[in-house]
């Protein structure tokens, strides 16, 4: 009797890759629009907003005063809501997420420095405890103060309190404090625009530090030094993008 022919083996599929953790952008926009009511109106912030913000690098967005560069940070940091399209953070989709869940992601995954150095400080902590202070309220290990302070060169400053350091000094501090513990992202708001040249330059070395040291950067500016060191450049005009 003849024997039959064996069944040929199942082919089984490879897996799908997955991309990496490190392949997901810090953060994208898909077709982003942001109004919002000024008073005097509805303001059309941000049109279509199509941006993808790569990790480890300094990403800045420009454009002139109105261009919607402010609007754009708060959309990221989930402080203005889309109307329209779909915000990314670190994987996350923010225009998804209620209130609470937004605020809860802001501190864990972002770290953020306003344009005046004196919004960015505890006024009576000294460098170093601004850090550590940071550390704790992201649930994270404030050992890495001195080398943070070091990387943005206030290694020698790390006792002394906002009133005892210049206005470049302040936000060179604030850069160390926003990246304690290494969050998914990094926003800063015009942070050279209340400093002299001097200072402008030395904060952003201090940004180019960091990114070297792998932070992701998202930094609005119409400074041309600023926007001379970064690696990415998105040019917005009248809310939409103009350039990348």
């Amino acid at each position: 009797m003849p024997v039959p022919d064996p069944a040929p083996p199942e082919i089984v599929p490879p897996p799908t890759p997955r991309d990496p953790p490190d392949s997901v952008p810090a953060a994208r926009f898909h077709e982003v629009s942001v109004d919002y009511d000024s008073g005097a109106g509805v303001v059309h912030a941000l049109r279509e907003v199509d941006a993808t913000f790569a990790r480890g690098r300094l990403s800045v967005v420009a454009g002139p005063s109105g261009s919607g560069k402010s609007s754009l940070l708060r959309a990221l940091a989930g402080l203005l809501r889309a109307r329209a399209g779909v915000i990314h953070v670190d994987g996350t989709d923010v225009t998804r997420l209620r209130s609470g869940a937004r605020r809860r992601l802001r501190r864990s995954a972002m770290g953020i420095v306003l344009q005046d150095p004196a919004d960015n400080l505890v006024e009576y902590l000294t460098a170093r405890e601004q850090i550590e202070l940071a550390a704790r309220l992201r649930g994270t290990d404030p050992v890495e103060a001195s080398a943070l302070l070091a990387v943005v060169d206030l290694a020698d400053r790390e006792g002394s309190r906002p009133d005892e350091l210049s206005g470049g000094e302040q936000q060179r501090v604030a850069f160390a404090a926003a990246a304690v513990g290494r969050p998914a992202l990094l926003l800063a708001d015009e942070p050279t625009a209340e400093l002299d040249a001097a200072a402008g330059a030395a904060l952003v070395d201090a940004m180019r530090g960091l990114v070297d040291g792998g932070a992701s950067l998202v930094v609005a500016s119409h400074d041309s030094a600023v926007i001379a060191a970064a690696d990415h450049v998105v040019a917005l005009r009248d809310g939409r993008v103009a350039s990348t």
